[in-house]
């Protein structure tokens, strides 16, 4: 893997054109290691989860290149832009977005339906990324059947099946009580020193970007002074 799993350099996101023109991000610059964990604060409306479907390929830059693992994730067609996603990016939302129909294993195993694996491959990637989460007594539960810290542990597990070069979670706390809140940030942890996995965090709580190795600030769309490095 490149040294930085992501890199955003002069990038700028604008919707719409005239005088509807709106400039979301400008001239962004920002490295994101592999196995770092940053944190991504600021206020409403600052471009902080525009950023983050930046890196995920679900949006592209107006200007500017961003690149996840070495690639110019702007530049890719649709068809090699979904693959390189389901390789390479594992996105967390605030709100699960599980398939209520689906038990958590196969909310899970749906991100493996787009690979080569068998099916006792994939069985084996499920089993052991439940467990990780700490729900391999939950695997034939449906989402309706479970508290909201552990429907976002499915879909973390659901996020890291694949193992892909960047985590990306946008607000992953922000529906939670305080308690499963912390659970969550303390699986997130664990999933980066562990498991060195990368992680972009967006968050509005200082208590979880207390979590993460760095804070970088979005104000108005421009990176500001961040928080500098922790100790990890």
């Amino acid at each position: 893997m490149p040294e930085q799993a992501a890199r955003l350099s002069n990038v700028e996101k604008v919707y719409g054109e005239g005088a509807h023109r709106v400039k979301v991000l400008e001239g962004i610059d920002l490295e994101v290691p592999a196995g770092d964990f940053v944190a991504l604060m600021g206020p409403s409306g600052s471009g902080k989860t525009t950023l983050l479907n930046l890196i995920a390929g679900i949006d592209r830059p107006t200007a500017g290149r961003v690149e996840v693992a070495g690639q110019d994730v702007g530049a890719m067609g649709e068809s090699a832009l979904a693959r390189f996603r389901a390789r390479h990016i594992g996105f967390i939302f605030q709100f699960y977005n599980l398939i209520p129909v689906l038990t958590a294993y196969e909310n899970v195993e749906l991100p493996l339906l787009l690979t080569k694996l068998r099916r006792a491959e994939r069985e084996k990637h499920v089993r052991s990324v439940l467990d990780i989460v700490g729900l391999s007594d939950r695997t034939h539960h449906y989402p309706r059947q479970l508290s909201g810290g552990e429907e976002q542990r499915v879909a973390i597990a659901r996020a890291v099946v694949t193992d892909p070069t960047v985590l990306l979670a946008d607000e992953p706390t922000g529906d939670l009580d305080a308690r499963s809140a912390g659970e969550i940030l303390t699986l997130l942890q664990r999933l980066n020193r562990e498991f060195h996995k990368t992680i972009a965090l967006v968050t509005h709580d200082p208590r979880a970007a207390e979590r993460a190795h760095r804070v970088v600030h979005l104000e108005k769309g421009v990176l500001v002074e961040g928080d500098g490095v922790k100790p990890r």
